[in-house]
């Protein structure tokens, strides 16, 4: 057995980086939330594939208090070595894989068996793409490190001490120049690595978010996809208890399927090729689909289930209530493109219908109750399926001929090119009233709901279709309804917005109609057809003043623009005063706001001072470059006698040997912490630089003094002054409030037809929330506990997030 080298020559070069910034999307699919998420998972990939050799047993990602992301592993570590190759002879094969498009170790196949990312555009593209870079090797023995600024190094490669592990550390902070958004969402990450966990069996992964209290995440999973599919069904009426499972090594491709059948009528199927959700499906996925239809009627068959000789079960029939997770690795994945969401091997189908159709014949064989309850569900599948036809045809006949029936419902609108029309689904007559009264009729459709719609997760397709506003929906909208039926190119209207009431009824509403959606039209939220209207919550009126607010921070921006109508805010600096503009002012707040977060934070995590903090920020920047590497001796003179540094290498061991006069013989890191003690840990921490940031941006750490006046500069009378900028705002506010009258709208109704157009119909000036499911598996769970039959699940989730409700109407 010969072993393959993973050094610099294995780094090999197919082209250069340059085209990523101004094209981000051909490389990330987008610049929105979903791109934004993609980066993360680049780097995460490049672990998985170390852990996929069997390099790699734990990654870490952390999301930083100032939205930056480090994904950390214990593999190898990238090569760090001078690259061979001619064109880059000056730079390590680290700094090229970082630099230059496609260059990677994933076109050697001799590297890397299997890997998600083949296309090597992964942690360049990520470079790139980024405000800054830092990169962390451990290999060698020795911790290398580089910082890359916009896809451009900083500085070379440089060796920062002595290390007896292995792995790779990226840390990085996504360039607002290029993102619409760079906050990044705790849960969409989290959904991401805990499917990596379950798919990836025995891996650990650790997720932790600082901007939260919250404890690190530990997911590691020995039972793989079998644990993945009891995870998805947790909440599920089962109809049989353990997870059918089956797996096979073939022709360099290892498969994995696992399913389970539960009382549930929808389907939940996920299909994976070398950890990349392939949410398209593609030739894996046919051929699970394709063996278990043969599978289920030939047993059916063979024990005479059907009562007819000729009968047979569809696929459909056959995937009601599955769950099912298939996982395939190969070396040469056939990918649509760089967002991988299709696969397209064509071996793959034979090699994984072969599997499951053996493997369920097996199976049934072996568990001929389970056979039978399972034959039997999809039987009853069958005979709703055929019920819905029937009321589907005639839903289609009453939709054609009883156009009057329709029409004292529906106001429809007079443009036919349905790109440019809307339908407002309203709740109730009143709404619906004022809707019709306030909308543009050329392009605006509105349909009133007369009561709660049908909860359609508890319901199959032929009752459903026997409900009225079920009924109205589907023919208003033009398009069908389910996988067979539903047909996107006979959209009636490309915008479809939920505009409901914003107390409780008005979410359960809201709530039943989403889980329509998404169960009979989920290519409605696919495609980006579905949204759900924000109407104000309040209307705020001061003299001639009016305005309408979405959120409660738009509401604060309105009180600080009518107290300095009256008053006027002045910084002193160095004696000098001068005034300050608004919206330089609620600028300054905000940051105050997020300083004294991260203050909280320093202190809770790190056990900082206010006063020990002070101390830091004060002195020279350059202290900070690499304290790590810092003598005890040299901290002392760094930091003088009022701050003690605590909990580094090198000054632990002379922090030993070095005792206080007045300690007794103890050591200075066994004496209690005071307040003058500061952890060599928050000092390198995300936090600490953060407030470094915010430091150098105010010219100081402790806030001026701010001097609030009267306008008038012939009688100018100072009405507070304050150096603690928290004050100032606080009394801002209620000076603001002063003389104020809010209306806090709950129904639609509440608004005259006028109010309606100008606050939530109105394109110029509404705010619509476009609804999506990063996740349609996670997205399914949730509608299952929330929606469906099983009580306990739901009672547990209201009860776990009750203290979480926020400004809650009933």
């Amino acid at each position: 057995m010969t072993t393959n080298e993973y050094d610099a020559g294995a780094i090999r070069v197919l082209e250069g980086l340059e085209a990523v910034r101004k094209r981000p999307a051909m490389y990330i699919g987008d610049v929105s939330t979903r791109g934004l998420h993609h980066l993360v998972y680049e780097v995460v990939d490049n672990s998985i594939d170390e852990a996929l050799a069997g390099y790699c047993s734990q990654i870490t990602v952390t999301v930083h208090i100032d939205n930056s992301i480090s994904v950390e592993d214990n593999g190898r570590g990238i090569p760090v070595g001078m690259s061979p190759d001619p064109k880059y002879k000056k730079k390590s094969a680290l700094e090229v894989a970082l630099t230059v498009l496609h260059a990677g170790g994933k076109f050697d196949s001799n590297m890397y068996k299997v890997s998600g990312g083949l296309h090597g555009v992964g942690v360049s593209c990520v470079n790139a793409l980024s405000a800054w870079l830092e990169v962390e090797v451990k290999r060698d023995s020795h911790v290398h490190f580089i910082a890359f600024a916009r896809g451009k190094p900083k500085g070379p490669l440089e060796k920062r001490g002595h290390t007896k592990g292995t792995g790779t550390k990226v840390t990085f902070l996504p360039d607002k120049d290029i993102f619409e958004e760079t906050t990044y969402n705790a849960e969409i990450l989290l959904s991401r690595l805990r499917e990596l966990a379950f798919l990836n069996k025995g891996l650990k992964i650790v997720f932790e978010d600082e901007r939260t209290d919250d404890e690190a995440i530990v997911m590691q999973y020995k039972g793989g996809i079998i644990e993945y599919v009891k995870y998805l069904n947790r909440n599920k009426e089962l109809l049989h208890r353990t997870p059918i499972y089956m797996e096979l090594a073939k022709e360099d491709v290892e498969v994995e399927v696992s399913l389970q059948y539960t009382g549930a009528y929808s389907e939940v199927t996920a299909s994976f090729a070398n950890n990349i959700n392939t949410h398209e499906g593609g030739t894996h996925l046919s051929g699970f689909r394709a063996a278990l239809t043969k599978s289920l009627n030939d047993y059916a068959r063979k024990n005479n289930l059907f009562k007819k000789s000729n009968a047979a079960i569809s696929g459909d029939d056959t995937r009601e209530g599955l769950t099912a997770i298939i996982s395939v690795r190969l070396r040469n994945p056939q990918f649509e493109g760089q967002t991988k969401t299709k696969l397209g091997n064509s071996d793959v189908q034979g090699i994984v219908n072969s599997l499951v159709y053996e493997g369920l014949q097996t199976y049934f064989e072996e568990n001929p109750s389970v056979a039978n309850r399972v034959i039997n569900k999809t039987l009853e599948a069958a005979r709703a399926r055929e019920a819905a036809r029937k009321a589907r045809e005639l839903t289609r006949r009453k939709g054609a001929l009883d156009s009057l029936g329709q029409a004292a419902k529906l106001a429809d609108c007079s443009e036919r090119d349905p790109q440019l029309c809307e339908l407002f689904i309203v709740e109730g007559d009143s709404a619906g009233g004022s809707a019709k009264q306030g909308r543009d009729r050329r392009y605006q459709a509105i349909l009133p709901l007369r009561g709660k719609v049908l909860n359609v997760e508890k319901a199959r397709e032929d009752k459903m279709l026997g409900n009225n506003e079920i009924r109205s929906l589907i023919t208003a909208i033009g398009a069908g309804f389910g996988k067979d039926d539903f047909d996107a190119s006979k959209l009636r209207y490309h915008k479809i917005i939920i505009m409901t009431d914003a107390d409780v009824d008005g979410a359960h509403i809201r709530t039943l109609l989403l889980t329509f959606f998404f169960r009979q039209m989920p290519e409605l939220i696919r495609r980006g057809h579905l949204f759900i209207a924000q109407p104000p919550l309040y209307q705020i009126r001061k003299g001639k003043k009016e305005r309408y607010v979405n959120t409660e921070t738009e509401y604060e921006d309105f009180l600080y623009e009518l107290a300095l109508d009256n008053v006027s805010v002045q910084k002193k600096n160095n004696g000098d005063s001068a005034p300050i503009e608004t919206e330089q002012l609620i600028k300054a707040i905000r940051n105050a706001q997020d300083r004294e977060r991260l203050i909280g934070r320093a202190f809770r995590v790190y056990g900082v001072t206010r006063e020990a903090l002070m101390k830091c920020l004060a002195l020279p920047r350059e202290s900070y470059l690499n304290p790590a590497s810092l003598t005890y001796s040299q901290l002392t003179a760094l930091f003088g006698e009022g701050v003690e540094v605590i909990n580094t290498l090198e000054a632990q061991r002379e922090l030993d040997e070095h005792h206080d006069e007045n300690s007794n013989g103890k050591a200075k890191h066994q004496v209690i912490r005071r307040k003058d003690q500061v952890d060599l840990a928050f000092l390198k921490s995300h936090e600490f630089s953060a407030l470094l940031s915010y430091a150098d941006s105010s010219n100081g750490v402790e806030d001026p003094v701010y001097t609030v006046s009267t306008q008038s500069d012939e009688q100018k009378a100072t009405l507070f002054e304050s150096n603690v900028l928290l004050e100032v705002k606080d009394f801002l506010l209620e000076t603001g409030r002063k003389g104020l009258n809010v209306q806090r709208y709950k129904g639609l109704g509440e608004m005259n037809a006028d109010q309606l157009l100008e606050t939530t119909m109105d394109p110029q000036n509404r705010v619509l929330l476009a609804v999506t499911a990063e996740d349609e598996a996670v997205a399914d769970d949730m509608f299952t506990m929330l929606m469906g039959e099983l009580v306990e699940p739901r009672k547990d989730f209201i009860e776990k997030h009750a203290a979480e409700v926020q400004n809650l109407d009933v």
